[in-house]
């Protein structure tokens, strides 16, 4: 007698331990996501204000012109793309003996991937911060560099809570392509499962549902954040 859709969940899951062969990859999935957005917002940051910048200095002019050309190469490319080409070609040699190669990969490419959004979504929150702003700034002595820092990027990145939040869902969903360069995630996970039991359509449905789970807790701690935000602004 042919088993239905419940009873196949079950015996994947609960009776032969897929469910905690699931659980161990998510694991990876979260540790890929947060690193990969934190180097996100630091290279974001630093392109973003690269890129404001108005000074004729030669160096920034060259610094202006590579990040153009970074954040261009980078959205224009797929992620995949820079996942198996980082993977098979520029970090073959280097991390060849290195048995978590493969997870560095990903949260280095993952995160020079956001960091060219990340830098575009914090270059349009400067740009909206009231000019007056900077100008006070530099009323009060500051210079250009001391009144980005300490003035409009905080104002800039409390501006664009929701945006990198919108980023930081993506990463989970996108760490799925991981499984493509050996690391063992939830996809990777999912994937072993059902080349095991032959049952696609129930594994995939849970880990759907998995990553279902995932980006509504990261939604819901964004909001906290933004609240949190709100409240000091209104203090």
């Amino acid at each position: 007698m042919k088993e239905s859709f419940f009873e196949s969940v079950w015996r994947v899951f609960i009776e032969n331990g897929g469910l905690k062969l699931m659980l161990r990859g998510v694991g990876n999935t979260v540790i890929i996501a947060v690193l990969a957005v934190l180097i996100g917002v630091v290279l974001g940051s630093v392109c973003a204000m690269i890129k404001v910048s108005d000074s004729k200095n030669p160096l920034m002019v060259v610094l202006k012109a590579l990040v153009g050309v970074y954040i261009t190469v980078i959205r224009g490319t797929p992620l995949m793309v820079q996942l198996l080409f980082t993977y098979f070609g520029m970090f073959a040699l280097v991390m060849r003996d290195n048995p978590n190669k493969a997870l560095i990969i990903a949260i280095i490419v993952f995160g020079i991937n956001s960091g060219a959004y990340v830098a575009e979504i914090i270059r349009s929150g400067i740009l909206a911060v009231d000019v007056g702003q900077t100008e006070a700034g530099r009323s009060l002595g500051l210079s250009s560099r001391t009144t980005m820092l300490r003035i409009v990027l905080p104002q800039a990145i409390k501006n664009i809570i929701p945006a990198l939040g919108n980023e930081f869902i993506m990463l989970i969903k996108d760490s799925s392509l991981a499984s493509a360069i050996t690391v063992v995630e939830m996809t990777k996970r999912a994937q072993s499962l059902v080349a095991k039991f032959y049952l696609a359509l129930p594994i995939y449905l849970i880990l759907a549902l998995f990553y279902l789970v995932l980006t509504s807790l990261a939604a819901q701690l964004m909001k906290v954040i933004e609240k949190r935000l709100r409240k000091s602004d209104n203090r």
